[in-house]
């Protein structure tokens, strides 16, 4: 089979607007008020702006984070990447941290871990579950075992696209 013939969950732009919308929802509805929105960058980062315009928050922040390197090929384990959030600020602060799909978990599960160390109270949210996450985010739109085309990414990079190279999402 070959990869353009796997299905995919698409979700589209206006699918993403829904998703973060209801989301904010959720967390407003469970009376979780995030002082700070930090987005586990890179996926996080748009769910994340969503997420905190939805939310009112205006004080935001991204944790750099590597262990996908291309569709389904990841590090040993997830990496911690320059530059480096302020995690001093987030000592007793409410924190809401934001991915787009907790996969494996494990980069979320690192992200929760480093925050709480720091002292902060931290809810997380993604966009997507799957079935191998090691830890349930407190707040989820959608569950699925499919790789997912996120808007931003699907196409791939600019560059890989002016070289004729397929896209690594």
């Amino acid at each position: 089979m070959t990869e353009a013939a796997i299905e995919r969950e698409t979700l589209t732009w206006d699918g993403f607007g829904d998703a973060t919308r209801d989301l904010a929802r959720r967390i407003i509805d469970s009376g979780f008020v995030p002082e700070v929105v930090v987005a586990i960058a890179r996926g996080g980062l748009l769910p994340a702006g969503a997420i905190a315009y939805g939310l009112g928050v205006k004080n935001c922040g991204a944790i750099n984070m590597e262990f996908y390197t291309g569709i389904g090929t990841v590090l040993d384990a997830p990496e911690v990447l320059p530059p480096e959030l302020d995690m001093e600020y987030l000592n007793g602060r409410r924190v809401l941290l934001v991915d787009d799909v907790a996969d494996s978990g494990r980069t979320l599960a690192l992200a929760v871990q480093l925050l709480k160390e720091k002292g902060a109270d931290v809810r997380s949210v993604t966009i997507y579950t799957k079935p191998s996450t090691i830890i349930q985010p407190d707040f989820a739109w959608k569950d699925t075992d499919l790789w997912i085309n996120f808007p931003w990414s699907f196409k791939g990079t600019v560059v890989e696209e002016d070289q004729g190279l397929p896209a690594s999402a």
